[in-house]
């Protein structure tokens, strides 16, 4: 009996790996997929823009919940930190709950510049926490931090500006040179970006290492910095890899006008899942602060 079942499925086996290979094997099911009108205007598009809205969401109300429990400290870099990621996340919502319309958007620069601008504020968001850490590195070891906030600034400021030379050259001369140039820029900020995370989170951990053991939520924020340290760097590794080869290899471009599956990959791994997993272990508020005139009863 077993004998006949065995042999019931490899007949079944050899005839499905028979129609795989005769169909063109993985490849052609990517390509079919890539050309399919029923995947482009399928759901997954609206996935990433329900699951960046929720992100947007959660980054809002922990913003509330600060500004809530603090208001007297002003605008904080947890606060602007939260603030940019609502709203590079409710950018990415609109922009794939309408791409459609995106498809539609004439000359090729302005989507460019459409589809490049989350990325920036992305950009410009999680270095943030590079120079929050960079701050506390530094007053721990006693070294000045004067240049921590301009050089932030600057380094924004030239990116930003270089990224506007690309959109211009792109408009103008409206060679794919310059969308490989745009790419292949993105590539190199977000190296630098986790090349940050690196220093400044590996310099933060091992600080805190050296720390005495029994002190006040040590090991808690010994734990915060390495996963953060290693969340943001892993994602900005993917976003450098990703671009890098999508700036010479057309199939692997991640465009919101092209590949649907390869969007839904990309995304998630470089920014959704990043984000979420980052409000998630920043998820604590500050304490309330305690008049100096009253005393909590113990």
């Amino acid at each position: 009996m077993n004998i006949f079942i065995f042999a019931e499925l490899s007949q079944v086996l050899m005839r499905e790996s028979f129609l795989f290979s005769y169909s063109g094997g993985v490849d052609d099911w990517w390509n079919e997929i890539g050309g399919s009108k029923q995947w482009q205007s399928g759901p997954t598009y609206y996935i990433l823009s329900a699951s960046y809205a929720l992100v947007s969401l959660v980054a809002l109300v922990q913003l509330v919940r600060i500004q809530l429990r603090v208001p007297e400290y002003g605008w904080t870099i947890q606060k602007v930190f939260h603030l940019m990621n609502f709203l590079v996340n409710g950018l990415r919502a609109v922009l794939f709950g309408l791409y459609k319309s995106v498809l539609l958007i004439k000359p090729k620069a302005l989507e460019m510049l459409l589809m490049d601008l989350p990325g920036l504020l992305f950009f410009s968001t999680y270095t943030l926490l590079v120079l929050f850490w960079a701050e506390i590195y530094h007053q721990a070891r006693s070294l000045p931090t004067d240049k921590l906030r301009p050089a932030y600034y600057i380094i924004n400021g030239f990116i930003y500006f270089t990224q506007v030379c690309i959109w211009i050259f792109m408009r103008v001369s409206r060679s794919p040179v310059a969308v490989e140039a745009a790419r292949i820029f993105f590539s190199v900020i977000s190296f630098g970006t986790a090349l940050g995370f690196l220093i400044y989170g590996g310099r933060l951990f091992i600080m805190l290492r050296h720390f005495p053991i029994e002190s006040r939520g040590r090991q808690k924020k010994l734990e915060e910095v390495g996963w953060v340290t290693s969340i943001c760097c892993t994602c900005f590794l993917i976003r450098c890899l990703v671009l890098a080869v999508s700036a010479f290899d057309k199939d692997a471009d991640v465009d919101v006008v092209n590949h649907p599956i390869l969007n839904l990959i990309y995304y998630m791994l470089a920014e959704i899942v990043p984000s979420a997993l980052v409000l998630f272990i920043l998820r604590k508020v500050p304490p309330r602060r305690v008049s100096d005139q009253y005393q909590p009863i113990k």
